[in-house]
């Protein structure tokens, strides 16, 4: 009887599986109206005596989205101040809404993925099950940074790849 042979296991085909590099840590939204004056107006001896004594401690390891969910005026140094606040204590953090915060956690993730001497001239398969909500966004951003390093991209499993790309000789 002949052996059977697992091809796609001795292949060279470096296998990327998004959910393997996102962070699963806790979300939290930080709404800045509960810091503005009547839900107006920030005024800023009011927001710096806020930021003292808020409990950065609670956003310990966690990714953190900044928004305002009433239409005012923040000052850009606002949000600067809120950055240093939550940069000592936050895993990932961003200003926007829950989406935005996920494309920086993906970001994060790409970031991870690239290791410039195991990806330079490989072949690579971009595993398309998962569990990303933000699947398209994903899928672009990571191919952005892999094309031009890699000899070629496919997406699927080893086993059953639509091709994406194939460097140039």
């Amino acid at each position: 009887m002949e052996e059977i042979v697992n091809r796609v296991a001795n292949s060279s085909l470096l296998s990327i599986d998004m959910d393997d590099y996102l962070d699963q840590n806790e979300v939290i939204g930080f709404d800045i109206k509960d810091t503005l004056f009547q839900e107006m107006l920030l005024r800023e001896k009011d927001f710096r005596q806020f930021l003292k004594e808020f409990d950065w401690e609670l956003m310990r390891d966690k990714n953190v989205f900044v928004y305002c969910s009433v239409d005012v005026i923040i000052p850009s140094w606002a949000y600067m101040l809120l950055a240093s606040k939550i940069a000592p204590v936050a895993n990932v953090y961003t200003i926007g809404d829950e989406n935005d915060l996920e494309r920086a956690v993906i970001d994060q993730a790409i970031d991870k993925v690239i290791d410039q001497n195991q990806l330079e001239g490989a072949k690579v398969v971009v595993k398309g099950c998962g569990n990303l909500k933000n699947r398209d966004y994903a899928y672009f951003a990571l191919t952005k940074r892999l094309v031009g390093l890699v000899s070629s991209i496919m997406y699927g499993e080893p086993c059953s790849t639509v091709p994406v790309y194939k460097k140039k000789a």
